[in-house]
């Protein structure tokens, strides 16, 4: 049976669920993460949940079915159903790994009270950190055990291009794809990862357990 990280394996190598306007429900991979990806005309939803309530409460949702599974009326229904808590809904960007050293200096960290490890190991697990002046640079296993990206830039060095090299530095310090996750109104940050070589996928909306 296929399963949530067979299907994110998958799409980082560029092979996607079917764009044939259907929702595929899988376990999750942990207790710690439920939620939504959507594709192409593929959703994928993952939940230890029932697959027919899902299905049934997509029914219901008035809405087009392609729409459904990101729709807000079907996510506070699956947020009161798991007793979860969400933030927004994100792109999912994914990159390749880079060979080579970061050109950036890096300083590897173990400061768990910076405010970027502390949200990081809310929603990921084995973190790590470096940090280079002005930015701070996280990778750490998220969905299904993926490795995922975060990076902050202090103000007072925005507009230089270290948000790039720092998402590139992370592909360089990757064994693996590496992901992304987004927010569309970011704009600035999504032309970071962009630039800097990582591929939109799709969106995601991730349930956090409490």
């Amino acid at each position: 049976m296929e399963t949530l990280r067979d299907i994110l394996d998958a799409a980082a190598r560029g092979v996607f669920p079917p764009p044939d306007g259907r929702t595929t429900v899988v376990a999750q991979a942990s207790h710690r993460d439920a939620g939504v990806l959507a594709f192409t005309a593929h959703a994928v939803v993952f939940t230890d949940e029932d697959p027919r309530w899902v299905y049934d409460t997509l029914a219901t949702v008035p809405c087009d079915a392609l729409a459904a599974p990101m729709n807000a009326r079907f996510l506070a229904a699956f947020l009161e159903r798991t007793g979860r808590t969400s933030e927004t809904i994100d792109a999912m960007l994914v990159g390749s790994p880079l060979p080579g050293e970061p050109v950036l200096p890096l300083q590897e960290i173990t400061d768990g009270e910076h405010p970027r490890i502390v949200y990081a190991r809310r929603r990921r697990a084995d973190v790590r950190a470096w940090t280079t002046e002005g930015g701070v640079l996280v990778l750490g296993r998220g969905i299904a055990g993926r490795l995922e990206v975060s990076v902050e830039v202090d103000d007072g060095v925005r507009h230089r291009g270290l948000g790039r090299a720092l998402v590139t530095a992370a592909r360089q310090l990757a064994p693996e794809p590496l992901w992304a996750q987004v927010a569309p109104g970011n704009a600035r940050s999504m032309r970071a990862f962009q630039a800097a070589g990582y591929r939109p996928v799709g969106s995601e909306a991730l349930l956090i357990a409490g």
